[in-house]
């Protein structure tokens, strides 16, 4: 039985050294630690702190492992009065597997099961006193813990185990440890708060709108729709209303607006009520960019020209701008725009004055965007009168310019 322990005791030294040789991987750990026996009533033995456990282990994953275990224990017999048995020598050499929850965290329980010999010696030799037991083949079971200490690759680890041998008694020891064991390549975990922000990306943009998710307040925002700090869609004009969902994005700041984000239109005829000159206008009728209602002539009243010529009194051109816009609303209308003189002068040259005055209107309207197929220009002369010549007044208001329309 010597020879068999030795060679077991060269076997175990091996894995040692095998382990140490691994000493920077993350696999591979060795533990020391003291034993308290307490052996199975039939030895006759002192229940003590008589021994010392050396094991060296590998860490197949996260959660098991495998290890090799030598032990070695000297323990003093029970003595009645007048008689003592004989101490024993205890060589313990197994394989465990050990069963744990993940081994990086800081207390690690875990579950033992393990095979292996046991050889049992005696001060007066190697047979023991009867029913004993002169040790053989073992196998374990146990739990125990390991708990990190601090931030350094030294864990305490305790152990209780029951270890049934299989010699002429079956004899079940229970032996209790504790010791320390040393991880070569421990891998330090995060720090607890660094852990929280690794289960959560705080780069992960999932609608790609420059906003991390976890300040996103707005994450499924369309690709390529503008948004602020808060990764909900701008608000361009401050109405209230987002601007992927305002149909007059171009609100004046501080109007009333309703749920679409347009300026209030009391009488529906698309001009807002700061801007509309008639706000009463009847229900479906074609309106100017004023709001009032258009009918077969649009007026252009304001539009002035200096006296006996064809160019336009400086300052009134803004007030073709505003027809223009009324005729870019209104892209179904086709325009003549017509010029009339009042009666003062040879009706031939007034004929003339207004067919030249007409067509500077119709140029500054193209000029202003409305498309010139829809322009026409006509000079009408004195034949047209809308009031009185023979009064200063009537003849003022004869002479004019005005927007006919021809098609609807």
């Amino acid at each position: 039985m010597t020879r068999f322990l030795t060679r077991l005791t060269i076997v175990f030294l091996g894995l040692s050294v095998s382990a140490m040789a691994q000493g920077l991987s993350d696999d591979w750990y060795i533990a020391t630690s003291i034993v308290h026996n307490d052996d199975d009533a039939e030895r006759v033995l002192d229940d003590s702190l008589s021994g010392i456990q050396f094991n060296a282990g590998w860490d197949i994953n996260d959660y098991v492992s495998l290890e090799g275990l030598l032990g070695y224990s000297d323990i003093s017999a029970f003595c009645e009065p007048g008689d003592c048995y004989p101490d024993q020598r205890h060589i313990d050499v197994a394989g465990n597997i050990l069963i744990s929850m993940n081994r990086d965290r800081r207390f690690v329980p875990y579950f033992l099961v393990g095979v292996g010999y046991l050889g049992v010696g005696a001060d007066d030799g190697p047979q023991i006193v009867s029913g004993a037991g002169d040790g053989g083949a073992t196998t374990s079971i146990g739990i125990g813990f390991k708990w990190r200490m601090g931030q350094s690759k030294y864990s305490l680890r305790v152990e209780r185990r029951a270890r049934l041998v299989f010699d002429t008694s079956n004899m079940t020891d229970q032996l209790t440890t504790i010791g320390l064991q040393y991880d070569f390549g421990w891998r330090h975990p995060e720090p607890e708060t660094q852990a929280i922000f690794r289960d959560v990306d705080t780069d992960k943009d999932s609608d790609f709108d420059h906003v991390s998710d976890r300040l996103d307040r707005c994450p499924n925002t369309p690709i390529g729709m503008p948004v602020d700090g808060s990764g909900c869609p701008q608000d361009s004009d401050m109405d209230g209303v987002m601007t992927v969902k305002d149909l007059c994005p171009g609100s004046r700041p501080g109007a009333d607006v309703d749920i679409h984000g347009c300026e209030n239109d009391e009488d529906n005829d698309g001009v807002p009520d700061h801007r509309d000159s008639c706000p009463a206008t009847r229900p479906g009728v074609r309106t100017d960019v004023r709001g009032c209602e258009i009918r077969d002539i649009i007026s252009l009243p304001g539009v002035s020209f200096e006296t006996g010529a064809d160019s336009l009194i400086s300052g009134t051109e803004y007030l073709l701008q505003e027809a223009a816009d009324t005729l870019k609303k209104h892209p179904e209308f086709r325009i003549e725009v017509a010029g009339h003189t009042d009666d003062v002068g040879d009706a031939e040259a007034n004929e003339g004055l207004s067919e030249r005055r007409a067509e500077t209107v119709h140029a500054l309207l193209i000029r202003y965007g409305v498309n010139e197929s829809r322009l026409t220009f006509t000079g009408y002369g004195e034949s047209q009168p809308i009031a009185d010549n023979s009064s200063a007044e009537g003849r003022a208001v004869n002479r004019r310019v005005e927007l006919r329309l021809v098609s609807q």
